[in-house]
């Protein structure tokens, strides 16, 4: 076998491919070879093993709550404590353990270095020792689950959280060191952009999956350490009984809110905000066509990532804000949907006469812009004052909070893992069966939550193990819905681990991408590039064409015109002689 990448006649140049022991897989082997590895590529998989091992437990606990909700009274022999502490679990495990890191520490350790044609990360241990940190805080949680148990919501409001005798201390000191993780991820991925850009990749030929980790990681730096402070007042609270948030204690619950709200708020950003980026290149890839409006996505990136700290306040029109504050924080919650419009145009634009090969990525695209374009549009309906009091704390809410995390930075990520499995792992998948996994997961995950729209808007409060017999269809057809939905997602996961075994070796460039990560072989070399890649315009397909004889996408070296030299012209000598 060859290495690095090579001319052939006609231009064309070989990506190359790289022998077992030179692949960042089997360079070295051994479990104390992955526990002490840098190599960022293997700490985004052992993220990835451990995100999805949270977002299958998490959803387990999904499923039983779906069940439990089948009849008025309760479908299962779970008593109302039970049933409190399933659905905190379930949120507490699903955001802190899985959506927050999901994308920017498993996706995004993987491929900002390639991206950046670079062999690391900034720094390499802290990347490890923010992956330890993650395992660390998850260990509480757990910790939490096997000893007393937690019932508080994953939101920890007070004063409940400071007169429950379940493990609040446990969870919340797992949060704080989970803050610690994200901190480090979000430094390390802000000093990696800034200082190892190869020549030529100026800040506006960078991919737009850089400008949306860029910012997210910004929101991470900021946004994390009030939430950290916020949690060790609450630890303080509940062991020393000092007055800060508990009203027992002369404390106020409401600062709670704002002071978690402030940051939670900037961490849905945290959570979606890296989708936009991944949708961003699914687009333009299997569209093969030049993103339309980069400058506006990538500038729409970095101003979600400022407005996400002004609009914490439309959590708590219900809470006794003044009238005037109120309107403020609606004010700017209509300006944050801006940014987000724009994307949404523009990624439509780009699909314009675009030749669309409707893969599996790209059908997980396509979900998630109807997915997310009505998680957005409801959001309308929270932000107005005078409906969000009355759908504040029903269902709708609920329903809109699931079909922007969920129907947007979930799908997004599923596809994003369809569209770089060939790169991460070197193997291809079933074609059919990730298109028919994403056709079960849209009716699945629409049959779950478009009844839960109409069950808020009826006045079903969210959060009840019990409900009145009016409400019994609608809970029927959410949990007909979330069953189907996650036989949809278990088959995307039989479909990428049926590749590990029985997919055929995969080629550099699969689906014809113009990124750097595609200019390296499939899976990458240790270092990731053999020879430092020629940057180009990451959106520029007219050099890329499809090779029959290798199933693959190659470069071909654009043709060049020469301008031809204009004949010297001697200067005539004064007396008019030549």
């Amino acid at each position: 076998m060859t290495t690095g990448a090579a001319t052939a006649p006609g231009g064309v140049r070989d990506a190359g491919f790289v022998s077992d022991n030179e692949n960042y897989l089997k360079n070295s082997s051994g479990v104390l070879s992955w526990m002490f590895t840098l190599d960022h590529k293997r700490i985004g998989i052992m993220y990835l093993v451990g995100i999805l091992t949270s977002f299958l437990g998490g959803g387990l606990l999904a499923m039983v709550i779906r069940y439990h909700l089948m009849a008025p009274g309760g479908a299962t022999t779970i008593s109302n404590d039970a049933y409190n502490q399933l659905f905190t679990l379930h949120g507490a495990i699903m955001v802190f353990l899985f959506i927050i890191p999901s994308i920017p520490a498993a996706l995004g350790n993987f491929l900002v270095p390639v991206m950046l044609g670079a062999k690391d990360v900034a720094f390499p241990r802290l990347n490890l020792s923010s992956f330890y940190l993650w395992v660390g805080g998850a260990i509480f949680f757990v910790g939490a689950l096997l000893m007393n148990g937690l019932d508080t919501g994953w939101t920890f409001y007070t004063p409940y959280s400071t007169s429950t005798d379940t493990s609040v201390v446990m969870a919340t000191f797992g949060a704080f060191i989970l803050g610690f993780s994200s901190i480090f991820t979000g430094l390390n991925f802000i000093v990696t952009i800034n200082t190892m850009r190869p020549p030529g990749m100026t800040w506006f030929r960078m991919p737009l999956f850089l400008w949306a980790t860029y910012a997210t990681s910004i929101i991470q730096v900021l946004a994390t350490p009030v939430l950290g402070i916020t949690l060790l007042l609450l630890i303080a609270e509940n062991v020393m009984h000092i007055g800060i948030f508990d009203p027992e204690f002369n404390g106020d619950p409401v600062t709670y809110q704002h002071f978690f709200w402030f940051y939670s708020h900037p961490a849905v950003y945290i959570m979606i905000l890296p989708a936009f980026g991944i949708i961003s290149e699914l687009i333009s890839v299997h569209s093969h066509k030049g993103i339309f409006g980069y400058r506006f996505i990538a500038y729409s990136s970095i101003a979600l990532a400022l407005l996400s700290f002004l609009v914490w306040g439309h959590h708590m029109f219900t809470s006794g804000m003044s009238s005037v504050t109120v309107v403020i924080f609606s004010a700017l919650t209509f300006t944050v949907s801006v940014p987000s419009a724009i994307k949404v145009f523009n990624w439509v634009a780009t699909m314009y006469k675009g030749a669309i090969s409707l893969t599996t990525p790209m059908c997980y695209a396509l979900a998630f812009l109807f997915l997310f374009t009505i998680g957005g549009l409801t959001g309308l309906f929270l932000g107005t004052i005078s409906t969000d009091l009355h759908l504040h704390d029903t269902y709708f809410v609920v329903a809109h909070f699931h079909y922007v995390m969920m129907g947007g930075t979930v799908v997004s990520f599923v596809g994003g893992l369809f569209h770089w499995w060939p790169k991460m792992t070197g193997k291809m998948f079933n074609e059919a069966g990730g298109r028919i996994s994403a056709l079960i997961v849209f009716v699945g995950f629409n049959l779950t939550f478009l009844p839960q729209f109409l069950l808020g808007n009826q006045g079903m409060p969210r959060r009840y193990a019990t409900y009145d017999p009016e409400f019994q269809w609608l809970h029927q057809l959410s949990s007909i819905g979330a069953f189907t939905l996650g036989i949809g997602l278990l088959v995307a996961g039989l479909v990428l681990l049926h590749s590990l075994y029985a997919g055929r070796q995969a080629p550099a460039n699969p689906w014809g991408g113009a990124t750097l990560e595609w200019h390296c072989t499939s899976p990458p070399p240790f270092y990731n590039f053999k020879h430092a890649p020629v940057v180009g315009d990451p959106y520029e397909f007219a050099n890329v064409h499809y090779d029959e004889a290798t199933d693959n996408y190659v470069f071909t070296e654009l043709p060049r015109t020469l301008v031809p030299e204009e004949p010297v012209k001697t200067p005539t000598p004064a007396g008019g002689q030549s």
